[in-house]
């Protein structure tokens, strides 16, 4: 199994938490985002979108996005499962996973910055725009796991939405966010931490971190 990603990228980072979760260790092959080398022809051929991170399996099949990366590595290795069994709470779980990982972390991406920075906008005004982005869906997450006991994020294991958040946070604090506004995420922030997976996934952690 190989895992195509960069150190810094939290879509990779969720998924080497899931590996590590799941006991497993793919080849790491990096790609480093701020060079461009997403964009490189024989990376290309393997993802069109030019991001990562991309999965190749021990067959050499291709997957990529990776909440489908995550949920296909919960279907193959379901221990320890990433959804819960009941229908209703694996609803839950999709949904707070989808807010981050669909509407909070692609507007504050390295590409919509690259391109906020092309149309002419200020450093300044950039990084405002990427913490007003955390903000918004942080809030939001917020509210949605306010009656969860936890003290994960669906309660006493972590799932997919843990696996969001972390790297979500991560980035929040990286663009100046003041993260003691979200105690409940918070609350699941550490009880993900304090997990070895969560630990070794860390960008610092990482051989291609700088």
């Amino acid at each position: 199994m190989k895992l195509h990603g960069y150190f810094r990228s939290s879509a990779s980072y969720r998924v080497r938490i899931a590996l590590n979760l799941k006991g497993l260790t793919p080849q790491h092959l990096p790609h480093h985002l701020r060079k461009g080398e997403q964009c490189a022809p024989a990376y290309l051929a393997i993802n069109p979108q030019g991001l990562v991170p991309t999965l190749e399996n021990d067959a050499g099949a291709i997957l990529t996005q990776s909440l489908a990366i995550m949920e296909w590595l919960d279907e193959t290795h379901p221990n320890p499962p990433l959804l819960p069994a009941d229908p209703l709470r694996r609803a839950k779980v999709r949904a707070f996973a989808q807010a981050i990982a669909c509407d909070t972390h692609p507007v504050q991406n390295l590409k919509v910055l690259a391109r906020l920075r092309q149309l002419g906008l200020p450093e300044e005004k950039v990084t405002e725009w990427a913490a007003w982005a955390n903000r918004e869906g942080l809030s939001a997450c917020e509210t949605l796991i306010a009656e969860e006991a936890g003290p994960f994020c669906f309660g006493a294991q972590p799932t997919l939405a843990d696996l969001c958040l972390v790297p979500q946070l991560a980035n929040a604090r990286r663009f100046g966010v003041d993260v003691a506004a979200y105690p409940r995420l918070l609350k699941a922030e550490a009880a993900a931490k304090a997990m070895k997976a969560f630990a070794d996934a860390a960008p610092d952690k990482q051989p291609d971190a700088e």
